[in-house]
């Protein structure tokens, strides 16, 4: 796959996922610690969200940081807007101000939390 055609596909799933992780493995089974953290901070809030396991998407962990312009994964999305990292994504869970960014796009749930792989 191209390049031009590996950044349409990014656009594409940021696009139709309002809340979307890029992450290393699953979030049933991250493969580093950072995208373990953010993915118990989703949990930890009840979101709803898309993930792509970059490991098994080599075109798009190769092209997104360049489309990012953030070199690091995991990286989380709302609403198309890249949040950040860990490190960012835990300041904003600790200063009360990712639960509400969640709320604004629908995707906190009273029910157990609920992910999906994110559609092209």
């Amino acid at each position: 796959m191209s390049s031009i055609d590996t950044i349409e596909r990014i656009k594409r799933q940021i696009a139709q996922n309002s809340v979307l992780l890029y992450m290393k493995g699953t979030p049933d089974f991250p493969m580093c610690g950072f995208s373990g953290r953010v993915v118990q901070i989703l949990e930890s809030l009840n979101a709803q969200y898309a993930y792509v396991n970059i490991l098994e998407n080599s075109d798009i962990r190769a092209a997104l940081p360049q489309y990012a312009k953030w070199p690091t994964f995991p990286q989380l999305y709302i609403e198309g807007e890249l949040m950040g990292g860990c490190d960012i994504v835990s300041e904003l869970q600790q200063k009360g101000e990712l639960k509400p960014k969640l709320a604004a796009v629908g995707a906190i749930s009273d029910k157990r939390v609920e992910f999906a792989i994110a559609t092209e």
